[in-house]
C-alpha cells in the first residue's frame, strides 16, 4: 500500500491577518479594569509594584504577559492571599464584553474573499483564553497563530496560510511598517486608528503610513475589499481619509 504524500497547502488567493490587541478587542480598557482591580485588592504600592514587573516582562518579551508579570510578583510576596483574586479576574475577565463594535461583523464578511487569520503577539495561556471567551477564536474556526515577535515570524505565516497576496490589520505602524518591509507589494497593510499606541505622535512619525488608514475596525465594512483580493493598486492613506472620522 502506498503511503500518501504530505502535499503543501494551496496558496489562496488573499489571506487576510488580523492583530487582537486594540484591533479587534479593546485592551486599553482590560489593562484599565485590571488596574483598577489591582489597587482595590493590594492596594496602590502592590499596584505599582505588579506594573513594574510587568513593563520590564513587555520590554524584555516583546509582549504583553500578565500572568507572567502575576508569577514575579508573587515571588517577591510570596504570602500575600489577595493575589488568587487578582488571578481568578484575569482568567474569568469578560472579554466578549471588550470587542469593539463591528468586529465579529467584519471577521465574518472579510471571509467571503479569503481564509481569515488571528495573528498576534501573546504568552502560550492568557493569549489564547482571551481568544477564546471573547469568541475570536470561533469566529476565525480557530485560525489563531499567536507568537513571540510576530513580524519575525513571518516565514512560518506563510508556510501555514500561504497565498498570492496578504492583507494585514493592525493598531501599530511599526508592526505594519516590518509586514511592508519584508513582503512588500505582496501585502496591503491596514492600519486602525485604535488605543494608545495607534495614537503616539512619536510612533507615527517615526515609521512609514500604511497603505490604508481607518478610525475604527467597523470602517472595514464600508471599504470595497474584495480589491485587495486581487492585489490592485489601492488608495494611499490621503486618499482615503473619510474614513478617519467613521
Amino acid at each position: 500500500m502506498k503511503r500518501k504524500k504530505n502535499l503543501a497547502p494551496v496558496p489562496a488567493k488573499t489571506v487576510f491577518l488580523f492583530d487582537v490587541d486594540n484591533t479587534l478587542l479593546d485592551n486599553d480598557r482590560v489593562t484599565a479594569d485590571l488596574k483598577h482591580h489591582l489597587e482595590k485588592e493590594v492596594g496602590l504600592e502592590g499596584s505599582r509594584s505588579y506594573w513594574n514587573i510587568f513593563e520590564g516582562l513587555r520590554n524584555k518579551l516583546g509582549y504583553a504577559d500578565y500572568l507572567g508579570a502575576l508569577q514575579r510578583y508573587r515571588v517577591e510576596n510570596p504570602r500575600d492571599p489577595r493575589l488568587i483574586a487578582v488571578s481568578r479576574f484575569l482568567i474569568d475577565y469578560p472579554f466578549a464584553k471588550r470587542l469593539f463594535p463591528d468586529s465579529l461583523k467584519v471577521l465574518h464578511r472579510v471571509e467571503r474573499w479569503g481564509p481569515t487569520v488571528l495573528l498576534s503577539d501573546g504568552d502560550v495561556v492568557f493569549q489564547p483564553r482571551k481568544l477564546e471567551r471573547s469568541g475570536l477564536s470561533e469566529a476565525v474556526h480557530r485560525k489563531v497563530l499567536i507568537y513571540v515577535r510576530k513580524d519575525r515570524q513571518l516565514g512560518d505565516v506563510e508556510r501555514r496560510f500561504p497565498a498570492d497576496h496578504y492583507v494585514m490589520v493592525d493598531d501599530k505602524v511599526r508592526i505594519l511598517a516590518a509586514v511592508k518591509k519584508n513582503w512588500g507589494r505582496k501585502v496591503t497593510t491596514i492600519f486602525v486608528r485604535q488605543g494608545h499606541y495607534a495614537l503616539d505622535k512619536k510612533i507615527l512619525t517615526t515609521y512609514p503610513p500604511a497603505d490604508v488608514s481607518i478610525g475604527r475596525i467597523g470602517a472595514l465594512l464600508d471599504l470595497d475589499l474584495i480589491k485587495f483580493t486581487i492585489g490592485a493598486k489601492i488608495a494611499r492613506e490621503r486618499e482615503i481619509d473619510r474614513y478617519e472620522s467613521k
